[in-house]
């Protein structure tokens, strides 16, 4: 039995339970419960706070987790990054008030930041050879330039809709940031196997992040121009119609490139075209 210690609540725990209940655990959340477990597999589920994730991970009170790279940084613990999971994207950045001018990482020399994140911002600091004076808040980061606790802050960023919202501008991005699986250093060879397991069905998922399934229907004189455009993972199917001179053809693009895709395989005689959203791709 392998133990996965995931987000109780917060940005992350929706799409943690999501992935885990895409490859076959079926983790029950009706009742809040602290540890959870997969009737048809062997994992259990740990609920905790983010930033006590790699903590518990790294002491072995769980095999492995999914939480923010952002808090693995921060934390410091003896983990390993196992997999990154493509989801949960954001930055953690410095932020100062937009009626200020910035004048590069030089701006910040005798200045107080506010953030939930010493570790990384003292490291940036010393890296940059700036002084300053770090002030930890453990929420509500971005209001502390308009209170005047702060000069500026240093915070996760998504959207960036919360720094407009409280006139921030954004200056400098320190770290880029997703959710990733990490593991414990010492974790046991059964473990281990189990853990493969995992990232072998999280993999597919990933994989298939953002891709579309095309078929169409198109002459087969233009299927070798058909290729050039979507030549798939390794090789497009193509099968001949009972109808003579034309062929079915199925490829797989990525979602950003579909349209100018589907414009381009119709300039050549697709028709019927099909799009079809992918679950999974098992490699």
């Amino acid at each position: 039995m392998i133990r996965i210690a995931i987000q109780a609540k917060g940005r992350l725990n929706e799409s943690s339970l999501s992935l885990l209940n895409s490859v076959g655990m079926d983790i029950d959340t009706t009742k809040r419960k602290y540890l959870a477990k997969s009737p048809d597999f062997p994992l259990e589920v740990l609920y905790l706070r983010d930033d006590d994730i790699p903590q518990t991970v790294s002491s072995g009170a769980a095999d492995i987790g999914i939480v923010g790279y952002n808090e693995v940084a921060e934390r410091g613990f003896a983990v390993n990054v196992e997999q990154e999971l493509c989801f949960g994207q954001c930055r953690v950045s410095l932020a100062i008030p937009k009626s200020e001018t910035y004048t590069g990482p030089e701006y910040f020399n005798g200045r107080k930041i506010a953030t939930s994140y010493p570790n990384i911002l003292g490291k940036w600091l010393a890296d940059n050879g700036i002084n300053s004076e770090i002030h930890e808040i453990a929420g509500s980061v971005e209001i502390a330039p308009s209170i005047g606790v702060a000069d500026g802050i240093f915070d996760i960023v998504s959207s960036g809709g919360t720094l407009a919202q409280n006139s921030l501008q954004e200056v400098e991005t320190v770290l880029e940031s997703q959710a990733v699986l990490i593991s414990n250093p010492g974790i046991s060879a059964a473990n281990r196997a189990i853990l493969e397991q995992l990232k072998f069905r999280f993999q597919s998922i990933i994989d298939a992040g953002g891709k579309k399934y095309l078929l169409m229907n198109i002459p087969t004189s233009a299927v070798d121009e058909a290729i050039r455009i979507i030549p798939a993972m390794r090789s497009p199917t193509v099968m001949p119609l009972a109808l003579k001179g034309w062929s079915s053809l199925h490829s797989v693009v990525s979602g950003k490139d579909l349209w100018d895709k589907v414009d381009q395989l119709k300039k050549i005689g697709a028709e019927g075209i099909l799009v079809l959203d992918l679950e999974k791709i098992i490699k």
